[in-house]
């Protein structure tokens, strides 16, 4: 059942709450909260766990933990559990799982609340990348060259076309193959084994794979909060590292003068297909600078602290949408903002030092003076407010203890990989016993 972990002594006692914000675990929820709680909107969040940053800022006037797994049909129950306790007016959410569910339920949950995302129609293209390269591709944007893979036998076909190196990404984020879902990522591959592997892995549930050249430049993208064709809001950013270091989450990014080319295909491809909301359009420039759509986020995005920093607040405009509300108008933000997710930036870090030599990934000495030389750039930190102190506290706390858990995992499996033969039966029996657990614990 779901339960309330934290209660402020200044969540209203009969009144409805102004917005639920969902998937409190996110840096875009912790903004989101943010943003509305310094209006004076009563804010609660919800999250699957009982710990999230969001739970504890001094905006999140109520927080509701779920025991159900992200996407599970249980998540439902528990979220229309906290519906009925908060009344909540809108219904704000951050992650593909999340929304996944939402629209699978749609017409039975806009009946007690708005929902901050866009219509069916829209949402069905842009979730899905063959649908949206293929709308952009009847517009004139240039799309990276590429081919649909749905099996390891289409693979052959795939490397004489695209060749290597290359990415294969799933069509859609979020794949519901098993009870709890899973969120499927990029894959840069390298060697026609790790193209079929990768393959392998993006279609266990099914869906199909794109199998894309892989371009060197650098990832920009432009946000918009559009509704009833108009645009309210611009914005734009390039991310300088990344997690995974190709097409993963932004860990240091800056704010830019809105770009005229991008921009331009970007709100063709929204209007296109009539994307209302906040939307996250993505572009990945050639090694001559030229720009080649990537995809479309229709939904809050890791990176959205950047934009309200920079002067577009995004949640706020977005709430204004789902309320139905008059929308502000916002025609210039700073450029020149960076922002940086240093504990990412850390783990990017460390990652470059494993993965030297990869594509897209910075010599291990570069990596680590570039990552020094970014402390004495003029920076705003993930989570860090000095007038909140207790999200970025948590999230650093949760941090180490996920760096103390993999070193603990790691020594316990060197140690077992070096036991003697004769240990080798005992291995082998506990080795059985978790695969058995993992195939339990995963299965339909």
């Amino acid at each position: 059942m779901t339960t309330a972990v934290r209660s402020s002594a200044n969540a209203p006692a009969s009144t409805a709450f102004d917005a639920l914000v969902l998937d409190g675990r996110l840096r875009q929820a912790l903004v989101t909260v943010r943003s509305l709680g310094r209006r004076g909107f009563s804010i609660a969040a919800l999250e699957t766990g009982k710990d999230a940053p969001a739970f504890v800022s001094r905006w999140c006037q109520r927080a509701f933990a779920s025991s159900a797994d992200l996407g599970a049909d249980r998540y439902l129950t528990h979220l229309e559990s906290a519906l009925d306790t908060s009344g909540a007016r809108v219904l704000i959410p951050s992650h593909d799982g999340t929304i996944e569910l939402l629209r699978r339920h749609r017409a039975r949950l806009e009946r007690r609340v708005r929902l901050a995302m866009g219509e069916e129609a829209a949402l069905a293209v842009a979730v899905n990348k063959e649908r949206t390269l293929a709308v952009a591709t009847r517009l004139g944007i240039r799309v990276p060259r590429g081919i649909v893979v749905q099996t390891i036998s289409d693979v052959p076909a795939a490397l004489t076309e695209v060749g290597l190196p290359a990415v294969v990404k799933p069509t859609e984020s979020w794949a519901s193959g098993t009870e709890r879902g899973v969120r499927l990522t990029l894959e840069v591959v390298t060697t026609p084994d790790e193209a079929r592997r990768a393959v392998a892995s993006l279609t266990r549930f099914g869906g199909k794979t794109l199998f894309q050249e892989l371009l060197a430049g650098r990832r920009e993208a432009v946000s918009f909060l559009y509704a009833n064709g108009k645009v309210h809001a611009r914005f734009a950013q390039w991310a300088k590292r990344m997690l995974p270091p190709v097409g993963g989450i932004s860990t240091l990014r800056q704010s830019v003068a809105f770009p005229r080319d991008i921009g331009d295909q970007a709100e063709r491809l929204i209007r296109e297909i009539n994307l209302e909301g906040y939307s996250e359009v993505e572009f990945r420039r050639d090694a001559a600078g030229v720009p080649y759509l990537m995809e479309i986020n229709p939904r809050l995005s890791g990176s959205l602290e950047i934009a309200v920093r920079s002067g577009v607040d995004f949640p706020y405009l977005l709430y204004e949408w789902a309320r139905g509300l008059p929308i502000d108008e916002v025609d210039d933000y700073r450029a020149g903002v960076w922002m940086r997710d240093l504990h990412r930036d850390l783990s990017m870090t460390i990652e470059a030092l494993k993965e030297r030599g990869r594509p897209g990934v910075a010599p291990p000495v570069q990596a680590v003076v570039d990552f020094g030389l970014s402390f004495l750039q003029p920076m705003r930190y993930d989570y860090v407010d000095w007038s909140d102190p207790l999200p970025a506290a948590k999230a650093t706390a949760d941090f180490m203890l996920d760096l103390a858990r993999r070193a603990v995992r790691k020594t316990i499996l060197s140690l077992w990989s070096a036991l003697p033969a004769k240990c080798c039966n005992a291995r082998g029996f506990w080795e059985s016993v978790s695969a058995s657990r993992k195939r339990r614990s995963t299965a339909p």
